[in-house]
């Protein structure tokens, strides 16, 4: 079976319920069950090559049981791991706790509604996703900090902290460095409790504390290129245009 891309695809691993959950999920718009075995190593090899985003199991299989089918598929996909959603009778507190401590993302007691199952994977896609950009977010102020402190911008000042939210919405939207004065301004200065002029000359405050400290170097080396001189600044919208620009090429 190969996976369908716009859908969120399900690996199920001997858990049909009288085919509920099975019947419930081909005819969903937003999921596709691409794969299913009650054989162990069957799931581990299928599970490696149709790499789905859930794989839904009980805990006894034949040949392995799910606890050996995650440690196998966790330490052999790593960061291609799909969700790992135990539905199972056996309900003892044990079997939840060790499926939890061991990697699982939910365990669920036979016999589950099909629509609570896909709560489940939602909330479970929904917390991820806001996982991830928390930590892109915090990728991005530490990169944009390094900038800022080699080429001589102090953290105290307030320009910087305009100056970093300023880059940071040019990543997210390029275009608005086309509006530096009717969009960008006011947007840091709704944020920051103040206005689009004080924005204005805290960020050109920053960058002319950057000059006096003579880091011209710094910058220069930074963007590969011997961009300015002593006596030349760039304006706000070009130091933050050409920050973004490196973020961006950087992935």
């Amino acid at each position: 079976m190969e996976k369908e891309s716009k859908k969120i695809t399900i690996y199920l691993a001997d858990v049909p319920q009288d085919d509920t959950i099975e019947n419930y999920f081909k005819r969903s718009e937003r999921f596709a069950i691409i794969g299913q075995s009650s054989d162990g190593e069957t799931v581990v090899t299928e599970v490696e090559k149709l790499k789905p985003d859930f794989l839904i199991m009980e805990v006894m299989l034949a040949g392995m049981d799910g606890f050996m089918v995650m440690e196998k598929i966790k330490s052999q996909m790593q960061g291609d791991c799909p969700k790992i959603i135990f539905i199972s009778n056996l309900s003892h507190s044990g079997f939840v706790s060790k499926a939890i401590k061991e990697g699982a993302s939910y365990f669920m007691v036979k016999p589950v509604m099909p629509q609570n199952l896909e709560e489940r994977m939602v909330d479970l896609l929904s917390s991820s996703m806001d996982s991830q950009q928390q930590s892109s977010d915090k990728q991005l102020d530490e990169k944009i900090s390094n900038i800022f402190i080699s080429i001589g911008i102090p953290a105290h000042i307030k320009g910087y902290q305009f100056l970093r939210e300023a880059v940071k919405l040019a990543v997210e939207e390029p275009e608005i460095i086309g509006s530096i004065t009717k969009r960008l301004y006011p947007t840091i200065a709704e944020k920051f409790d103040t206005s689009s002029s004080k924005v204005e000359r805290g960020m050109r405050h920053a960058i002319e504390v950057a000059w006096n400290r003579g880091k011209i170097e710094n910058i220069n080396s930074l963007f590969g290129l011997k961009i300015y001189g002593s006596n030349e600044k760039p304006t706000n919208g070009e130091l933050i245009a050409l920050i973004a620009d490196k973020m961006l090429m950087e992935g």
